[in-house]
């Protein structure tokens, strides 16, 4: 007979956090008259106090939702800005939050991946340039329920601003510059706020699922400093809402930084509609921004996918740029490879990497993405940006060399950008039957590159460089730039 469960779903619990595992989640343990019982709770840090709700309760382990941080760590500091739920470690100081990202990720290499000295190949930890105001996106949120901080009940109201943490009716307003965004677009909510209320139309009532106002998102683009607006609202009450007014406030408060402005009419009533879904119509400027990296300009419409923190992504590029550009230290292998010449930039999206790997390189760059529209988009972009080095195909990346068997024998390099969720294992072994002698890996989620690391080594690839790189400061996430190089010994081409 199994354990009884120590505690229920959705049962409050007050603790005190000791230690932090990978991905954010504190560590706090409570003595039983059964022993010991670890709960983990997202986005809590070790010294923190916090209330907790159980999310899920297994015989020997809980996992925990952060509702409230009742006592701070004595290492927090005051930050100066808002408190919002997007940064739930702004008040810890930089440093302690890179040795704590670095340290729980390099546990997974080893427990994970089974490398026995991780840090003999791990070749250090590269800071985001901009710790504060480094996000190129923000979402912004209505609601009829506002979670009020200094009672901490929920009212109703007229609220514009970021979800409650942990809740996805309640909406508490953003009064100023939250740290990450932009300070002027942020120090203007409060009366962008008071504008949305006096046009007498509601915001979204989530439980009742019915109201007008539900998303305003913003882009902002590094590089010239320009905005980019997404006004998301239902359909109910449409005929009464002015937008050239709406254009007029923006255009008044944010003058030639205001690149254009989009209207979305989203109907659809469910509790995870997504901001960028509807029928959109650009009612001001331009529907997009234009980014620039490593001398590369990028036109980024409001749905398009690119990296939030755009000076990060410069120094985590230039590592792929170089990491690829080195040639193998294997002696042996660069003879058997001699005749190897392409660099193949897999799941290239839109092909951000492959253009700045065609540029820096000078070497011929084949992208591979089994979506058309982001490959069109990025044979726009190449086209653009005068990248001639560069080939774009849409085609299964298992299927690539029976589709194009010219290439066979002939891929110096392959680059890796996979999702969060990283390779699938079919997939994954589709990539090691290319040949390539160097994998140049670059992941969001460590966890899954240490899992891909057994599979890999499994056909004769060894991690030769590690490198973690902080795209996301003030939160738990870190992304990972591994270097693999085939051991034609160890070799299994028959994967």
């Amino acid at each position: 007979m199994g354990r009884e469960r120590q505690f229920r779903k959705n049962e409050a619990l007050i603790l005190d956090v000791e230690d932090i595992a990978f991905g954010g989640k504190g560590i706090a343990r409570i003595t039983t008259d059964k022993g010991p019982f670890v709960v983990f709770i997202q986005n809590a840090f070790p010294g923190q106090k916090v209330e907790a709700r159980v999310v899920k309760c297994k015989s020997r382990h809980a996992e925990c939702r952060l509702e409230e941080v009742i006592e701070r760590a004595s290492s927090e500091v005051d930050h100066g800005y808002q408190e919002i739920p997007g940064a739930p470690y702004a008040q810890v100081p930089l440093e302690i939050q890179h040795e704590t990202k670095e340290k729980t990720a390099l546990d997974l290499y080893e427990r994970i991946g089974g490398i026995q000295d991780v840090r003999a190949v791990y070749n250090g930890f590269i800071a985001s340039p901009k710790n504060w105001h480094y996000r190129n996106k923000m979402e912004y949120s209505f609601s009829a329920i506002v979670h009020n901080p200094e009672n901490g009940e929920k009212e109703d109201g007229f609220g514009f601003g970021f979800k409650k943490r942990g809740t996805w009716w309640a909406v508490e307003n953003l009064n100023g510059d939250s740290g990450l965004f932009d300070a002027q677009a942020e120090n203007f909510m409060p009366a962008l706020r008071r504008w949305f209320e006096n046009t007498n139309l509601p915001a979204w009532h989530p439980p009742k699922r019915e109201g007008f106002f539900r998303f305003l998102v913003a882009r902002r683009s590094e590089a010239n400093e320009g905005l980019l607006f997404n006004l998301v609202t239902s359909s109910d009450g449409l005929e009464s809402f002015d937008r050239s007014a709406f254009v007029t406030l923006l255009k008044s408060e944010f003058g030639d930084r205001l690149q254009g402005v989009i209207h979305t009419v989203n109907d659809d009533k469910s509790d995870r509609v997504e901001a960028r879904s509807g029928d959109s119509e650009l009612i001001y400027g331009q529907a997009h921004i234009t980014e620039t990296l490593h001398g590369l300009d990028f036109d980024i419409e409001m749905s398009s996918f690119f990296q939030t923190n755009p000076a990060s992504a410069e120094r985590l590029y230039a590592e792929v740029i170089a990491a690829v550009s080195v040639g193998s230290d294997d002696t042996n292998a660069s003879m058997s490879y001699s005749t190897n010449e392409y660099i193949l930039d897999l799941f290239c999206g839109t092909g951000t990497i492959g253009q700045m790997l065609a540029r820096h390189t000078g070497k011929p760059i084949i992208g591979v993405d089994i979506v058309e529209q982001a490959i069109a988009d990025a044979r726009r972009s190449a086209k653009n940006n005068g990248t001639q080095n560069i080939e774009f195909h849409a085609a299964d990346v298992g299927k690539f060399l029976l589709e194009f068997p010219e290439y066979k024998g002939r891929i110096e390099s392959i680059v890796l950008d996979p999702p969060r969720a990283g390779i699938s294992p079919k997939s994954l072994r589709k990539v090691i039957r290319l040949g390539a002698p160097r994998i140049v890996y670059v992941s969001c989620n460590p966890a899954t590159q240490a899992r891909d690391i057994i599979t890999l080594r499994e056909y004769g690839y060894e991690l030769k460089q590690l490198k973690l790189v902080d795209q996301f400061p003030h939160t738990a996430h870190v992304e990972a730039i591994a270097v693999f190089e085939k051991n034609l010994k160890a070799s299994n081409l028959d994967a």
